[in-house]
């Protein structure tokens, strides 16, 4: 029987466009002899649609075209099943489109990937494929990412968080880093991925225009020591806390002293039919890095530390910097649910990206079968014992006056 896999993408992010990317590829690449797949659009303005068309690139260049093609639709826990049904409700009719027995979000930044979106699925008790509330929350954010790998000697480097407060001074900001960082700097939000708002700051003036851009997509902003000398490599980690390999190392090519968004994913996606973009797997890169063996292992065992540290599942990407001045490695930041899922990653260690949706997905049923065995409740009810809020008869002040409001229904 085949597992009815809801394949979540899209949403209020402004990464929505990489996460439809991303979302398409693992669809076309999933195993349909094992899935039914049902592809769910997330709009910006975060309302769900379900169709056939939804699962076609060339559909998203006219998207209001698109929406007009597919019902819109809300995930709902009936019977100790999570259904998909159509919204709004018909009258006489059956409004249930589809069972769901696992949900795989292939969404990135703030809103969808930052641990939103999975506290709603596990609400609703759907299990669902990747990084739970927790790790999600933790990973987005930069800062507490630093604090907790730092906690467990993982290197990263040392930094100043602000916030929008701050903001309204932002010639204590520039005097703070100038004094406490120097130049050069790198400016970043501290819950967003893609390179968004990402910029390197040489002097005072340009770190004011650095904080203005960072300022505009998040209201918490990092600054740290830009490394001068810098290699980069990527790295990806599939599996869960008991256990977890890394992927081979990768070292992403770059037409700036960092790697934009346009790098990542508007060169190098055109030329075959379709047009678009094929997202990270369409980035320029050396594969494996140009590094040494020993380097090598010594990055792919600090990603796994750093995967099972913040409590990660399914696959992340771990991005790493060299400073080739003092050879020192820095973890730079954790990708949850990493653009193309990494499976490029993985292909030269012989694992093709069918497999890799595979055991991602197994990682999900693993998970849930854990925490079926946890106990979440007592054997006791301490709503049964009389009590009165206030002096409002019977129910407590609260109860009647909302008793009275609703009828006597409460």
């Amino acid at each position: 029987m085949r597992i009815k896999l809801c394949v979540l993408f899209g949403g209020k992010s402004v990464e929505h466009e990489v996460s439809v990317i991303s979302a398409l590829q693992a669809i076309a690449s999933l195993d349909t002899s094992k899935y039914d797949i049902i592809p769910v659009y997330i709009t910006k303005d975060n309302e769900f649609y379900t169709s056939f068309e939804c699962s076609c690139i060339e559909e998203y260049k006219n998207i209001p075209a698109l929406i007009k093609k597919s019902t819109r639709c809300v995930l709902m826990n009936m019977d100790g099943k999570v259904k998909l049904l159509r919204y709004p409700f018909k009258k006489f009719s059956n409004n249930v489109l589809s069972e769901i027995d696992v949900a795989f979000p292939i969404v990135h930044g703030t809103n969808v990937e930052d641990g939103t979106l999975q506290g709603y699925l596990k609400t609703l008790g759907l299990p669902f494929v990747g990084c739970d509330v927790t790790s999600s929350a933790v990973g987005m954010d930069k800062y507490v990412m630093k604090t907790v790998l730092k906690d467990n000697d993982v290197p990263v480097l040392d930094c100043l968080r602000f916030n929008l407060s701050q903001y309204s001074e932002p010639e204590k900001m520039i005097t703070a880093c100038r004094e406490k960082i120097g130049y050069p700097v790198i400016v970043k939000p501290v819950n967003l991925g893609s390179s968004v708002g990402i910029s390197v700051a040489h002097n005072d003036s340009e770190l004011s225009v650095s904080l203005d851009d960072a300022f505009k997509f998040a209201s918490q902003v990092l600054v740290e020591r830009a490394i001068t000398n810098l290699k980069e490599i990527n790295c990806s980690v599939l599996g869960d806390v008991d256990f977890a390999e890394a992927s081979e190392c990768e070292q992403p090519a770059k037409s700036d002293e960092i790697l934009s968004y346009a790098d990542k994913y508007t060169s190098g996606g055109g030329g075959k039919k379709g047009g678009g973009s094929k997202g990270m797997a369409s980035l320029a890169r050396k594969i494996p890095a140009d590094i040494t063996p020993e380097r090598r292992e010594e990055i792919r065992s600090l990603a796994v530390k750093a995967f099972q540290c913040l409590g990660c599942n399914g696959v992340s990407r771990i991005d790493f910097m060299i400073d080739e001045d003092t050879d020192k490695v820095y973890l730079n930041e954790i990708n949850t649910i990493p653009g193309s899922l990494s499976f490029y990653l993985w292909e030269p260690l012989g694992v093709p990206y069918t497999k890799l949706l595979d055991k991602m997905i197994a990682l999900a049923l693993k998970r849930r079968r854990e925490e079926e065995s946890i106990v979440f409740s007592f054997d006791t009810n301490i709503l049964s014992i009389d009590r009165s809020f206030g002096s409002g008869g019977k129910n407590g002040k609260l109860g009647g006056k909302l008793g009275g409001k609703m009828g006597g229904k409460f």
